[in-house]
Protein backbone atom coordinates (compact mmCIF):
# COMPACT_ATOMS: atom_id res chain seq x y z
CA UNK A 1 0.00 0.00 0.00
CA UNK A 2 1.02 3.53 -0.49
CA UNK A 3 2.94 5.42 2.32
CA UNK A 4 0.95 8.93 3.53
CA UNK A 5 -0.20 11.26 0.83
CA UNK A 6 0.30 14.91 1.55
CA UNK A 7 -2.24 17.58 0.95
CA UNK A 8 -3.19 20.84 1.59
CA UNK A 9 -5.06 20.95 4.96
CA UNK A 10 -8.41 19.82 4.42
CA UNK A 11 -11.53 21.04 6.78
CA UNK A 12 -14.90 18.83 7.28
CA UNK A 13 -17.14 17.30 4.48
CA UNK A 14 -20.75 18.45 3.10
CA UNK A 15 -20.82 15.46 0.50
CA UNK A 16 -22.62 13.84 -2.25
CA UNK A 17 -20.54 11.86 -4.48
CA UNK A 18 -21.11 11.26 -7.69
CA UNK A 19 -19.45 8.41 -8.83
CA UNK A 20 -18.36 6.90 -12.16
CA UNK A 21 -16.31 3.78 -12.42
CA UNK A 22 -14.12 2.85 -15.26
CA UNK A 23 -12.24 -0.56 -15.68
CA UNK A 24 -8.95 0.01 -17.12
CA UNK A 25 -8.30 -3.72 -16.42
CA UNK A 26 -4.67 -5.00 -17.28
CA UNK A 27 -4.08 -9.02 -16.74
CA UNK A 28 -0.62 -10.09 -15.11
CA UNK A 29 0.87 -12.19 -16.80
CA UNK A 30 0.50 -15.74 -14.90
CA UNK A 31 2.80 -17.22 -12.92
CA UNK A 32 5.41 -19.57 -14.74
CA UNK A 33 3.81 -22.97 -15.42
CA UNK A 34 0.15 -21.50 -14.85
CA UNK A 35 -2.09 -20.99 -18.23
CA UNK A 36 -3.35 -17.65 -18.66
CA UNK A 37 -7.43 -17.50 -17.53
CA UNK A 38 -9.35 -15.78 -20.19
CA UNK A 39 -12.41 -15.91 -18.57
CA UNK A 40 -13.18 -12.25 -16.98
CA UNK A 41 -13.17 -11.70 -12.99
CA UNK A 42 -16.97 -12.02 -11.26
CA UNK A 43 -17.95 -8.26 -10.24
CA UNK A 44 -16.38 -7.04 -7.23
CA UNK A 45 -18.15 -4.58 -4.68
CA UNK A 46 -16.60 -1.58 -2.78
CA UNK A 47 -18.65 0.48 -0.50
CA UNK A 48 -18.09 4.03 0.20
CA UNK A 49 -18.90 5.88 3.67
CA UNK A 50 -17.62 8.61 6.08
CA UNK A 51 -16.15 8.33 9.54
CA UNK A 52 -17.75 10.32 12.30
CA UNK A 53 -14.26 11.96 13.25
CA UNK A 54 -10.86 11.32 12.61
CA UNK A 55 -10.02 8.28 13.64
CA UNK A 56 -12.96 7.21 14.37
CA UNK A 57 -15.73 4.52 13.40
CA UNK A 58 -16.72 4.65 9.76
CA UNK A 59 -20.32 4.90 10.07
CA UNK A 60 -23.46 3.45 8.16
CA UNK A 61 -25.68 5.29 5.91
CA UNK A 62 -22.58 3.39 3.31
CA UNK A 63 -22.86 3.03 -0.59
CA UNK A 64 -22.06 -0.13 -2.49
CA UNK A 65 -20.78 0.13 -5.45
CA UNK A 66 -19.77 -2.40 -8.43
CA UNK A 67 -16.56 -2.39 -9.53
CA UNK A 68 -17.31 -3.57 -13.20
CA UNK A 69 -20.75 -1.19 -13.07
CA UNK A 70 -19.99 2.30 -14.70
CA UNK A 71 -23.39 3.54 -13.52
CA UNK A 72 -22.75 7.24 -11.29
CA UNK A 73 -23.24 6.51 -8.01
CA UNK A 74 -24.33 8.84 -5.30
CA UNK A 75 -23.65 9.06 -1.49
CA UNK A 76 -26.56 10.92 0.29
CA UNK A 77 -26.06 12.70 3.37
CA UNK A 78 -23.37 14.84 5.05
CA UNK A 79 -20.53 13.92 5.85
CA UNK A 80 -18.97 15.13 9.54
CA UNK A 81 -15.41 12.87 9.07
CA UNK A 82 -12.79 11.49 6.72
CA UNK A 83 -14.26 9.00 3.67
CA UNK A 84 -13.62 4.89 3.75
CA UNK A 85 -13.18 2.50 1.32
CA UNK A 86 -13.81 -1.09 2.00
CA UNK A 87 -13.72 -3.83 -0.35
CA UNK A 88 -16.60 -6.28 0.27
CA UNK A 89 -15.64 -8.92 -1.90
CA UNK A 90 -12.58 -11.48 -2.36
CA UNK A 91 -9.60 -9.49 -2.93
CA UNK A 92 -6.90 -7.00 -1.64
CA UNK A 93 -6.72 -3.30 -2.68
CA UNK A 94 -2.74 -3.41 -3.23
CA UNK A 95 -2.19 0.49 -3.78
CA UNK A 96 -4.93 3.31 -3.37
CA UNK A 97 -3.97 6.69 -4.66
CA UNK A 98 -6.71 9.88 -4.61
CA UNK A 99 -5.96 13.09 -5.91
CA UNK A 100 -7.75 16.36 -6.40
CA UNK A 101 -8.60 18.25 -9.67
CA UNK A 102 -4.79 19.79 -9.21
CA UNK A 103 -3.42 16.36 -8.97
CA UNK A 104 -2.46 16.79 -5.31
CA UNK A 105 -2.43 13.22 -3.48
CA UNK A 106 -5.04 12.79 -0.68
CA UNK A 107 -3.39 11.72 2.29
CA UNK A 108 -4.73 8.19 3.40
CA UNK A 109 -3.53 5.35 4.88
CA UNK A 110 -4.80 1.73 4.22
CA UNK A 111 -5.62 -1.34 6.64
CA UNK A 112 -3.41 -3.89 7.51
CA UNK A 113 -5.06 -6.38 5.64
CA UNK A 114 -5.99 -4.51 2.28
CA UNK A 115 -9.19 -4.33 2.01
CA UNK A 116 -9.62 -0.76 3.40
CA UNK A 117 -8.49 2.60 2.74
CA UNK A 118 -9.34 5.30 4.68
CA UNK A 119 -8.84 9.30 4.16
CA UNK A 120 -6.53 11.36 6.95
CA UNK A 121 -8.65 14.04 6.75
CA UNK A 122 -12.62 14.78 5.54
CA UNK A 123 -12.73 16.14 1.59
CA UNK A 124 -13.29 20.21 1.71
CA UNK A 125 -16.83 20.56 0.08
CA UNK A 126 -16.97 21.65 -4.30
CA UNK A 127 -14.23 19.83 -4.92
CA UNK A 128 -13.68 16.84 -7.86
CA UNK A 129 -11.18 13.59 -6.80
CA UNK A 130 -9.83 11.00 -8.49
CA UNK A 131 -9.55 7.63 -7.00
CA UNK A 132 -7.00 4.93 -8.30
CA UNK A 133 -7.62 1.19 -7.15
CA UNK A 134 -5.28 -1.86 -7.94
CA UNK A 135 -7.21 -4.54 -6.90
CA UNK A 136 -5.42 -8.02 -7.04
CA UNK A 137 -8.22 -11.15 -6.69
CA UNK A 138 -6.89 -14.92 -6.70
CA UNK A 139 -8.74 -17.05 -9.33
CA UNK A 140 -7.94 -20.40 -10.83
CA UNK A 141 -4.98 -20.49 -12.39
CA UNK A 142 -3.65 -16.96 -11.49
CA UNK A 143 -3.58 -14.28 -9.57
CA UNK A 144 -5.71 -11.17 -11.70
CA UNK A 145 -4.40 -7.37 -10.99
CA UNK A 146 -7.07 -4.84 -12.38
CA UNK A 147 -6.42 -0.93 -12.30
CA UNK A 148 -9.79 0.83 -11.21
CA UNK A 149 -10.65 4.15 -10.98
CA UNK A 150 -13.43 5.98 -9.18
CA UNK A 151 -14.32 9.89 -9.98
CA UNK A 152 -15.81 11.13 -6.67
CA UNK A 153 -17.66 14.85 -6.60
CA UNK A 154 -18.30 16.39 -3.19
CA UNK A 155 -20.73 19.00 -3.10
CA UNK A 156 -20.88 22.64 -2.20
CA UNK A 157 -21.06 23.63 1.15
CA UNK A 158 -24.22 25.05 2.09
CA UNK A 159 -25.58 28.66 2.05
CA UNK A 160 -24.69 30.01 5.75
CA UNK A 161 -21.82 31.22 7.44
CA UNK A 162 -18.84 31.72 5.66
CA UNK A 163 -15.58 31.61 8.38
CA UNK A 164 -12.36 33.48 6.67
CA UNK A 165 -9.17 35.06 7.77
CA UNK A 166 -7.28 38.12 7.53
CA UNK A 167 -3.74 37.55 8.12
CA UNK A 168 -1.50 40.14 9.51
CA UNK A 169 0.94 42.17 9.27
CA UNK A 170 -0.15 44.64 7.25
CA UNK A 171 -1.23 43.34 3.95
CA UNK A 172 1.83 41.04 3.32
CA UNK A 173 2.38 42.66 -0.27
CA UNK A 174 5.36 40.31 -1.73
CA UNK A 175 9.08 42.39 -0.67
CA UNK A 176 7.74 43.81 2.54
CA UNK A 177 10.56 43.14 5.09
CA UNK A 178 9.66 42.96 8.57
CA UNK A 179 12.00 42.22 11.46
CA UNK A 180 12.16 38.74 13.38
CA UNK A 181 10.17 39.38 15.90
CA UNK A 182 7.06 40.11 13.83
CA UNK A 183 4.53 37.37 14.60
CA UNK A 184 2.03 36.21 12.16
CA UNK A 185 -1.71 37.24 12.91
CA UNK A 186 -5.01 35.25 12.09
CA UNK A 187 -8.28 37.59 12.21
CA UNK A 188 -11.51 35.24 11.97
CA UNK A 189 -14.77 36.81 10.37
CA UNK A 190 -16.72 34.64 13.33
CA UNK A 191 -15.60 33.64 16.36
CA UNK A 192 -14.98 29.99 17.76
CA UNK A 193 -15.14 30.16 20.98
CA UNK A 194 -12.76 27.96 23.15
CA UNK A 195 -16.26 25.89 24.15
CA UNK A 196 -16.26 24.47 20.70
CA UNK A 197 -12.36 23.12 20.94
CA UNK A 198 -13.11 20.22 17.67
CA UNK A 199 -13.50 23.45 15.81
CA UNK A 200 -10.87 24.87 16.84
CA UNK A 201 -8.85 22.17 15.85
CA UNK A 202 -10.27 22.49 12.50
CA UNK A 203 -9.34 25.80 12.46
CA UNK A 204 -5.91 25.61 13.36
CA UNK A 205 -4.72 22.71 11.37
CA UNK A 206 -6.31 24.54 8.38
CA UNK A 207 -4.02 28.00 8.96
CA UNK A 208 -0.95 26.75 7.68
CA UNK A 209 2.83 28.31 7.54
CA UNK A 210 6.21 28.10 6.10
CA UNK A 211 9.22 29.98 6.29
CA UNK A 212 12.48 28.65 4.31
CA UNK A 213 14.66 28.74 6.52
CA UNK A 214 12.66 26.58 8.50
CA UNK A 215 11.56 27.79 11.79
CA UNK A 216 9.34 25.08 14.35
CA UNK A 217 6.58 27.48 15.43
CA UNK A 218 3.22 27.01 16.59
CA UNK A 219 -0.40 28.92 16.41
CA UNK A 220 -1.95 30.49 19.99
CA UNK A 221 -5.25 30.96 20.38
CA UNK A 222 -5.99 35.39 21.92
CA UNK A 223 -9.33 35.20 21.86
CA UNK A 224 -12.45 33.76 20.30
CA UNK A 225 -11.67 35.11 17.01
CA UNK A 226 -7.95 35.77 16.80
CA UNK A 227 -4.53 33.82 17.00
CA UNK A 228 -1.16 34.63 16.91
CA UNK A 229 1.69 32.14 15.22
CA UNK A 230 5.46 32.92 16.15
CA UNK A 231 8.37 30.59 15.96
CA UNK A 232 9.98 29.13 19.43
CA UNK A 233 13.18 31.36 19.01
CA UNK A 234 12.31 34.23 16.54
CA UNK A 235 12.50 34.20 12.88
CA UNK A 236 15.64 33.92 11.42
CA UNK A 237 17.09 36.79 9.47
CA UNK A 238 16.31 36.84 5.60
CA UNK A 239 13.65 34.49 5.63
CA UNK A 240 10.55 34.18 3.86
CA UNK A 241 6.99 33.46 5.26
CA UNK A 242 4.10 32.65 3.63
CA UNK A 243 0.76 31.87 5.48
CA UNK A 244 -2.22 30.42 3.82
CA UNK A 245 -5.76 28.75 4.83
CA UNK A 246 -7.04 25.62 4.10
CA UNK A 247 -10.57 26.24 5.66
CA UNK A 248 -12.51 27.25 1.86
CA UNK A 249 -14.84 24.35 1.61
CA UNK A 250 -14.21 22.84 5.29
CA UNK A 251 -17.22 21.93 7.16
CA UNK A 252 -16.21 23.99 10.86
CA UNK A 253 -19.38 23.90 12.99
CA UNK A 254 -23.38 22.81 12.00
CA UNK A 255 -23.62 25.96 11.04
CA UNK A 256 -20.13 27.44 9.80
CA UNK A 257 -18.32 26.39 6.84
CA UNK A 258 -15.03 28.18 5.71
CA UNK A 259 -14.29 30.45 2.58
CA UNK A 260 -11.58 31.48 0.94
CA UNK A 261 -9.04 33.56 2.28
CA UNK A 262 -6.06 35.76 0.78
CA UNK A 263 -2.50 34.40 1.75
CA UNK A 264 0.25 36.34 3.24
CA UNK A 265 4.15 36.80 2.35
CA UNK A 266 6.69 38.60 3.84
CA UNK A 267 10.33 38.22 4.55
CA UNK A 268 12.42 39.14 7.34
CA UNK A 269 15.74 41.03 7.35
CA UNK A 270 18.81 40.94 9.81
CA UNK A 271 18.03 40.46 13.70
CA UNK A 272 17.70 43.89 15.26
CA UNK A 273 17.54 44.21 18.66
CA UNK A 274 17.19 47.44 20.63
CA UNK A 275 18.33 46.50 24.53
CA UNK A 276 17.61 49.61 27.05
CA UNK A 277 19.21 48.40 30.64
CA UNK A 278 17.22 50.83 32.72
CA UNK A 279 19.74 50.35 35.88
CA UNK A 280 22.49 51.59 33.18
CA UNK A 281 20.73 53.83 31.36
CA UNK A 282 21.19 52.85 27.80
CA UNK A 283 20.18 51.33 25.24
CA UNK A 284 22.41 48.67 23.67
CA UNK A 285 21.39 48.43 19.90
CA UNK A 286 22.58 45.27 18.19
CA UNK A 287 22.48 43.75 14.04
CA UNK A 288 22.62 39.80 14.27
CA UNK A 289 24.49 39.93 17.41
CA UNK A 290 27.09 42.88 16.47
CA UNK A 291 26.94 45.96 18.27
CA UNK A 292 25.83 49.04 16.26
CA UNK A 293 25.29 51.74 18.71
CA UNK A 294 25.65 52.66 23.01
CA UNK A 295 22.66 55.49 23.39
CA UNK A 296 22.36 57.16 26.69
CA UNK A 297 18.40 57.34 27.32
CA UNK A 298 16.07 58.32 30.40
CA UNK A 299 12.72 56.06 30.78
CA UNK A 300 10.22 56.13 32.73
CA UNK A 301 10.19 58.12 36.89
CA UNK A 302 8.81 56.39 40.18
CA UNK A 303 4.57 56.55 38.85
CA UNK A 304 5.27 56.36 35.27
CA UNK A 305 7.73 53.26 34.99
CA UNK A 306 8.69 51.81 31.71
CA UNK A 307 7.32 48.20 31.01
CA UNK A 308 9.69 46.15 31.21
CA UNK A 309 9.87 42.41 29.05
CA UNK A 310 10.46 42.16 24.90
CA UNK A 311 8.43 44.61 22.65
CA UNK A 312 7.84 44.32 19.13
CA UNK A 313 8.05 47.83 16.62
CA UNK A 314 4.69 48.62 15.62
CA UNK A 315 5.18 51.31 13.74
CA UNK A 316 7.31 55.16 13.16
CA UNK A 317 6.10 58.31 12.80
CA UNK A 318 8.36 61.14 12.04
CA UNK A 319 6.23 63.96 14.26
CA UNK A 320 3.60 62.78 16.97
CA UNK A 321 1.61 64.86 19.28
CA UNK A 322 2.02 63.38 22.74
CA UNK A 323 -0.36 64.52 25.93
CA UNK A 324 -0.42 63.59 29.11
CA UNK A 325 -4.49 63.05 28.77
CA UNK A 326 -4.05 60.18 26.63
CA UNK A 327 -2.22 57.99 29.37
CA UNK A 328 -4.55 59.53 32.18
CA UNK A 329 -2.98 62.43 33.29
CA UNK A 330 -5.65 65.67 34.02
CA UNK A 331 -5.00 68.82 31.96
CA UNK A 332 -3.80 71.48 34.10
CA UNK A 333 -1.75 68.86 36.63
CA UNK A 334 1.84 69.22 37.49
CA UNK A 335 2.46 66.43 35.13
CA UNK A 336 0.31 67.18 32.28
CA UNK A 337 2.40 67.69 28.72
CA UNK A 338 1.32 68.36 25.43
CA UNK A 339 4.32 68.27 22.80
CA UNK A 340 5.17 67.46 19.52
CA UNK A 341 7.77 64.95 19.57
CA UNK A 342 10.26 63.51 16.62
CA UNK A 343 11.35 60.38 15.59
CA UNK A 344 9.38 58.34 17.26
CA UNK A 345 9.12 54.95 17.27
CA UNK A 346 6.29 53.14 18.63
CA UNK A 347 5.83 49.59 20.92
CA UNK A 348 2.23 49.54 22.53
CA UNK A 349 -0.93 50.72 21.40
CA UNK A 350 -1.29 52.70 24.36
CA UNK A 351 1.44 55.04 23.43
CA UNK A 352 4.95 54.22 24.57
CA UNK A 353 7.64 55.11 22.16
CA UNK A 354 11.28 55.25 21.79
CA UNK A 355 12.05 58.78 20.36
CA UNK A 356 13.84 62.54 20.35
CA UNK A 357 13.49 64.28 23.85
CA UNK A 358 15.99 67.42 23.42
CA UNK A 359 14.72 68.65 26.59
CA UNK A 360 15.95 65.92 28.73
CA UNK A 361 19.62 65.58 27.67
CA UNK A 362 21.20 66.21 30.87
CA UNK A 363 18.81 63.50 32.53
CA UNK A 364 19.68 60.81 29.42
CA UNK A 365 22.59 58.53 30.49
CA UNK A 366 21.96 59.25 34.65
CA UNK A 367 18.40 59.63 35.15
CA UNK A 368 14.58 58.79 35.13
CA UNK A 369 12.53 61.44 34.11
CA UNK A 370 9.94 60.62 31.46
CA UNK A 371 6.29 59.83 31.74
CA UNK A 372 7.45 55.61 30.24
CA UNK A 373 8.90 56.26 27.34
CA UNK A 374 12.45 55.90 26.49
CA UNK A 375 14.15 59.53 25.58
CA UNK A 376 16.78 60.41 23.83
CA UNK A 377 19.42 62.94 21.27
CA UNK A 378 17.34 63.91 18.39
CA UNK A 379 20.55 62.65 16.38
CA UNK A 380 20.69 59.32 18.51
CA UNK A 381 16.49 58.93 18.25
CA UNK A 382 16.90 59.97 14.18
CA UNK A 383 19.45 57.10 13.56
CA UNK A 384 17.43 54.66 15.42
CA UNK A 385 14.24 55.55 13.53
CA UNK A 386 16.30 54.70 10.18
CA UNK A 387 18.37 51.69 11.63
CA UNK A 388 14.65 49.70 12.82
CA UNK A 389 12.12 48.43 11.36
CA UNK A 390 8.16 46.63 12.52
CA UNK A 391 8.73 43.41 13.68
CA UNK A 392 12.27 44.46 15.53
CA UNK A 393 12.48 43.80 18.54
CA UNK A 394 12.80 45.92 22.09
CA UNK A 395 14.06 44.55 25.22
CA UNK A 396 13.84 46.41 28.23
CA UNK A 397 15.79 44.73 31.44
CA UNK A 398 17.07 45.70 34.52
CA UNK A 399 13.81 48.12 35.47
CA UNK A 400 11.32 48.50 37.82
CA UNK A 401 8.33 48.86 36.03
CA UNK A 402 5.31 46.48 35.49
CA UNK A 403 5.77 43.42 32.59
CA UNK A 404 4.73 44.05 29.24
CA UNK A 405 1.25 42.08 28.76
CA UNK A 406 1.36 39.21 26.21
CA UNK A 407 -1.26 40.47 24.48
CA UNK A 408 -3.77 43.60 23.97
CA UNK A 409 -0.83 46.47 23.79
CA UNK A 410 1.26 45.38 21.03
CA UNK A 411 3.13 42.06 20.18
CA UNK A 412 4.23 41.15 23.79
CA UNK A 413 4.13 37.54 22.38
CA UNK A 414 7.84 36.82 23.09
CA UNK A 415 7.21 36.94 26.65
CA UNK A 416 5.28 34.05 27.63
CA UNK A 417 8.16 31.15 27.50
CA UNK A 418 7.69 28.14 24.94
CA UNK A 419 5.28 25.59 27.33
CA UNK A 420 2.85 28.87 27.97
CA UNK A 421 2.81 29.38 24.40
CA UNK A 422 1.79 25.95 23.30
CA UNK A 423 -0.78 25.47 25.91
CA UNK A 424 -2.33 28.12 23.95
CA UNK A 425 -3.04 25.93 20.83
CA UNK A 426 -6.13 23.90 20.36
CA UNK A 427 -3.73 20.75 19.17
CA UNK A 428 -2.25 20.93 22.76
CA UNK A 429 0.72 19.34 21.05
CA UNK A 430 4.16 20.37 20.00
CA UNK A 431 3.88 20.73 15.27
CA UNK A 432 5.62 17.65 14.44
CA UNK A 433 7.78 19.38 11.64
CA UNK A 434 9.38 22.20 12.32
CA UNK A 435 8.49 25.34 9.53
CA UNK A 436 5.23 23.99 9.42
CA UNK A 437 2.05 24.80 11.23
CA UNK A 438 -1.86 23.56 11.50
CA UNK A 439 -2.56 20.52 9.49
CA UNK A 440 0.80 18.29 8.95
CA UNK A 441 -0.73 17.41 5.82
CA UNK A 442 1.34 18.93 2.36
CA UNK A 443 0.90 18.71 -1.03
CA UNK A 444 2.09 16.08 -2.82
CA UNK A 445 3.90 18.05 -5.62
Amino acid sequence: MPSRRYVQGWGALSLAVGAVLVTTAAAQDPAPGRAAVAAAPGPALLTVGTCSVTGGLCRVPRTTVSLDAPAPVELPGVATGPVDLALRTPGRLTDVTVTDRRGRRIAGRAGGDGTRWTSDVPLPAGGAYTARLVLEEDRPGGVRRRILRLAVRTAKAPEGERLTVAFGPGEGAPGRTYGVGQPVTAQLSHPVPAAEPGARRIVERALEVRSEPRAEGAWHWVDADTLHYRPRVYWPSGATVRVRSGLDGARVTDRLHGGRSRPLTFTTGSRVEAVTDVAAHEMRVYSDGRLLRVIPVTTGKPGFRTRVGTKVVLGKEPMVRMRGDSIGIARGSREFYDLKVRWATRVTWSGEYLHAAPWSLDAQGSEDVSHGCTGMSTEAARWLFRTVREGDLVRVVHGYGEPMTPFGNGYGDWNLDWPDWLRGSALGVRPARPGSAGSPLRPAL
